[in-house]
């Protein structure tokens, strides 16, 4: 019998919570993802995940350390994710946040919930489980998110036309789909 040569950490996966912070009711997904995938991967499988288009700079802190996106605007001390697999940074249980584009500045609370091992090789995220319609791109964070859910609820509003005309579509809070998270992440390559 021959042994296999991959290494472990890309044999295990891991669990994940990911929610969006500072906003009730809570927007979260349950991803499960393979651990040898590096940061930048992983924020892409988060933007697809979430709703986000991928618009803005983004940035991980876990522990004391920020790994992030090179940009010579920002900190210098962030680590490139792209150099940094999820396997060589994280344990399970524990908690580390992840920021998306600074101007919004959308937080977002990743909880490990497991590191798990599996027989085969996981080349996808998958979605688990989650609730809620993400926020717009560039809709204000938090609280222009709040104005913005104020005008959809309401027929009456007088800026109902220009947000849905802005946002391109209707827009239903409490919309989510797991078929529709995993169409989305199965693109991210």
């Amino acid at each position: 019998m021959v042994s296999d040569p991959r290494p472990a950490s890309l044999k295990t996966v891991v669990q994940l919570r990911i929610s969006l912070m500072e906003h009730t009711p809570t927007i979260w997904r349950r991803l499960l993802v393979p651990s040898g995938i590096t940061l930048s991967k992983l924020h892409l499988m988060f933007q697809a995940a979430m709703g986000w288009e991928n618009y803005h700079l983004h940035l991980f802190k876990i522990g004391e350390q920020s790994y992030g996106e090179p940009d010579e605007d920002f900190e210098e001390e962030d680590i490139d994710d792209a150099d940094v697999r999820l396997c060589e940074v994280l344990r399970a249980p524990m908690r580390f946040t992840y920021q998306y584009d600074f101007g919004d500045d959308w937080q977002h609370e990743v909880v490990v919930e497991s590191i798990d091992p599996v027989p085969l090789i996981l080349k996808f995220g998958i979605c688990l489980d989650g609730q809620r319609a993400c926020p717009p791109e560039d809709c204000g964070g938090v609280n222009g998110f709040a104005d913005f859910l104020e005008a959809v609820g309401d027929p009456d509003h007088e800026e109902l036309g220009d947000y849905l005309t802005w946002v391109g579509r209707p827009f239903d809070p409490e919309a989510f789909s797991v078929a529709v998270v995993n169409a989305a992440l199965q693109r991210v390559r």
